[in-house]
């Protein structure tokens, strides 16, 4: 692979954590105005799902239909997806953005436990190390030193789990799914599931800002898995991996500039540990 296309590859992981983060900023900020995490999450997957439809009539539905066993998959992918977006926005609005981002960042050592147990992957002693490296600095970032357990920080952990169960089941299905017809699924099954909840709970955004952000986390949220796809056709994953640690420091800057949160002494030691222990996974693994 040409050299040309590793700097690509990074150029556009670069760009979709900055997406992403920008998705986790506005729903901080939405949840400050007053808006609730039903219609936030809803309003993210309908925008995906009426993107993702699009595209199919665009592009046409694709004529081979699916055995039932890779459906139940592709619908277990979705689901994990959905709710690890749910809990972290829940999440979101009572943390500081440097804690979600750290914590978000144990998924590397989750995809080592779960690749073992999806695809029959072997776990090494480095593996262990990286993910021994991982629960320590998690461990660190939700029970701070002479502090109770912070909940919602233990909280995060489910968003990590299951997207680090979405990226292995995503591996599974490949050759098996398109990526296009796993992001339609994933966009109808978090807007239906979602759609009772946010009507329910709905609240009109208070400003014109609050609209257009409550429209556009969907968007940006597609347009960042669009990047990363990418990505990853232009490099290796392991040329990139170093490289996504730049999701937390895109939101620990933010939540400093815009939410006036420094990092308590802390979330710096376990965020450290965590990012070590996936950058050793990386190297060694």
């Amino acid at each position: 692979m040409p050299v040309l296309n590793y700097g690509r590859g990074i150029i556009l992981v670069l760009l979709a954590n900055l997406l992403f983060a920008f998705v986790d900023v506005s729903v901080k900020w939405l949840i400050d105005a007053g808006l609730v995490v039903f219609q936030l999450a809803f309003m993210r997957y309908a925008m995906h799902f009426i993107i993702t439809g699009a595209e199919r009539l665009v592009r046409g539905k694709p004529s081979a239909s699916l055995p039932f066993k890779t459906i139940l998959l592709v619908l277990l992918r979705s689901f994990c997806l959905v709710s690890a977006t749910l809990a972290n926005f829940v999440a979101l609005g009572q943390l500081p953005l440097s804690i979600t981002s750290a914590l978000l960042y144990l998924s590397p050592i989750f995809v080592c436990i779960f690749a073992r147990l999806v695809l029959s992957e072997e776990i090494k002693r480095v593996h262990l190390i990286s993910i021994s490296l991982g629960l320590a600095g998690a461990l660190v970032v939700v029970w701070p030193f002479g502090e109770p357990v912070n909940w919602y920080a233990v909280l995060m952990l489910y968003p990590a789990a299951g997207l680090a169960l979405y990226q292995v089941l995503s591996r599974r299905l490949t050759g098996e799914v398109t990526p296009s017809v796993m992001q339609y699924y994933t966009g109808a099954i978090g807007t239906f599931a979602l759609a009772p909840f946010a009507a329910f709970s709905w609240i009109t955004p208070p400003t014109t800002l609050s609209y257009l952000l409550l429209i556009a986390i969907g968007a940006v949220a597609w347009a960042g898995h669009e990047a990363l796809t990418r990505a990853h056709a232009h490099s290796p994953a392991s040329a990139l991996a170093p490289f996504g640690y730049s999701f937390v420091i895109y939101l620990t800057l933010a939540g400093m500039v815009l939410f006036a949160d420094l990092p308590a002494p802390s979330v710096l030691i376990g965020a450290f540990l965590i990012t070590l222990g996936g950058l050793f996974n990386w190297r060694f693994g």
